[in-house]
């Protein structure tokens, strides 16, 4: 268990400078046993303090970085036990499964499959991190040749999943340079699993048949000097492994139970791809930073994507797009220039619309720290006098020969105002987005 913020504030200088960002030494340490806070923010901490506080100064569980690169993700590294009371920071890995057992050719439509799993949806680009190869096939040399023809054919970083210590080593020295995470060290070969890991610097996933067992070798492999590690319980009923988990999750952030703080990892068991997506669900809710499936069927990522995405985002920060002057279509100086505000959800309805007016057009999303127009107007943040000094700041005069401006319907209210500020002929357009192509076409065509 870590120290207390009392234990924890005996060790510190007692300055009270405020130079770490709370404005006493009592305060900075009871973030600090809460896990809300890194030693690093304190510049006056002496080596000694440093060497006593490491253990309550580390996040509740650990960072484990997999892959290298632009491609490497990070794991772990969470502070919190529910979403609402600050936010999760880290968003899970999601992997592919191809198993060395099936052909070569079978192999190579799998992994390209994978690698098309890219997704754009309001401004965000969603993917699959990562390709799981697990050895099944009756000839060990199998797995190695499946590894090799994987990595060549991939970006993704790479799960090597085989338990047998000799079927590892020999795969592994081919694609060490990319960090893959090797999958798994037991109870009955943790020395040769971590022997490997530490050899080639690559994160080591942890398997037990229970949490007794689970933490039994975490603690002989890090008595071993080892400690990038992924844990998997072992449990495949996923009503079992979510209670796991949270148990897990649980001991580590509130009891500082060290031996359960590393990233977790989980597989999907379900036979039908949809329901495989369901168990994801599952698992990247309750605290699973690995996910592993099978299919590898487009339609059945974007949903599973588009979860993870939005439990993964600041819940107090809403999602928003840059302000600036964009373009749908080929634009002239002749196109129209529509007005909206930088919530990512309006502005991609507005130019979904807007593209199926099929008249090049202009979209202004004016900054309104990313709320709909209603909500921003209602707090003072799209007013006429906004929309003016932004028009103005962008330069849209620039880009256009003509001076007329199309506001959203529900603020009509704006428009005199915006008419007297810009000299700009203002058009109030559709209540909703949905009846932005028949307004253009009545207007523009």
């Amino acid at each position: 268990m870590g120290l207390t913020g009392l234990e924890i504030y005996k060790q510190l200088p007692k300055k009270n400078c405020g130079e770490c960002g709370t404005p006493t030494c009592l305060a900075f340490a009871m973030n600090l046993a809460a896990g809300k806070a890194t030693l690093d923010a304190c510049p006056y901490v002496t080596p000694a303090a440093r060497e006593a506080l490491e253990s309550a100064s580390a996040p509740p569980i650990a960072k484990v970085i997999l892959g290298t690169g632009d491609r490497a993700v990070e794991m772990g590294d969470e502070t919190e036990l529910f979403r609402h009371d600050k936010r999760f920071y880290h968003e899970p890995v999601v992997a592919v499964e191809v198993a060395d057992a099936l052909p070569e050719e079978e192999i190579l439509n799998k992994v390209r499959s994978i690698n098309d799993l890219v997704f754009e949806r309001v401004g965000q680009r969603y993917q699959v991190e990562a390709v799981a190869v697990r050895h099944l096939a009756s000839e060990p040399e199998a797995f190695a040749k499946a590894v090799s023809l994987v990595a060549d054919n991939s970006p993704l970083n790479l799960v090597l999943v085989a338990e047998d210590p000799a079927v590892m080593k020999a795969a592994l020295p081919a694609v060490a340079n990319r960090k893959p995470l090797i999958y798994a060290a037991n109870a009955a070969n943790y020395e040769a699993m971590t022997g490997l890991a530490k050899e080639h610097e690559c994160p080591l996933a942890v398997k037990g048949g229970s949490l007794q067992e689970l933490a039994d070798v975490v603690d002989k492999i890090t008595a071993l000097g080892y400690k990038q590690l992924v844990l998997d319980p072992g449990a495949r009923d996923i009503s079992r492994a979510i209670a796991d988990f949270t148990q897990i999750r649980r001991q580590a952030i509130k009891k500082r139970y060290r031996t359960f703080g590393y990233p977790l990892m989980a597989f999907t068991t379900a036979q039908d791809p949809l329901m495989e997506v369901l168990e994801a669900v599952d698992y990247i809710a309750k605290y699973a930073s690995l996910v592993v499936l099978r299919t590898a069927a487009k339609a059945h990522f974007l949903p599973l994507l588009s979860w993870r995405q939005n439990l993964y985002t600041d819940p107090q920060v809403p999602i928003r797009v840059e302000e600036k002057i964009c373009e749908v279509g080929e634009v002239n100086e002749n196109s129209p220039v529509y007005i909206t505000t930088n919530f990512s959800l309006t502005y991609y309805s507005v130019e979904g619309e807007v593209e199926a007016s099929r008249i090049p057009s202009f979209i202004i999303p004016v900054d309104t720290n990313g709320l709909s127009v209603l909500t921003a107007y209602a707090d003072g943040k799209f007013e006429a006098e906004k929309i003016a000094a932004v028009m103005k700041k962008l330069g849209i005069e620039t880009r256009v020969r003509h001076r007329r401006v199309v506001i959203p319907g529900t603020v009509a209210v704006l428009k005199g105002k915006l008419e007297e500020l810009t000299g700009w002929t203002v058009l109030v357009g559709p209540r909703e987005a949905s009846g932005i192509p028949s307004f253009a076409r009545s207007q523009f065509a």
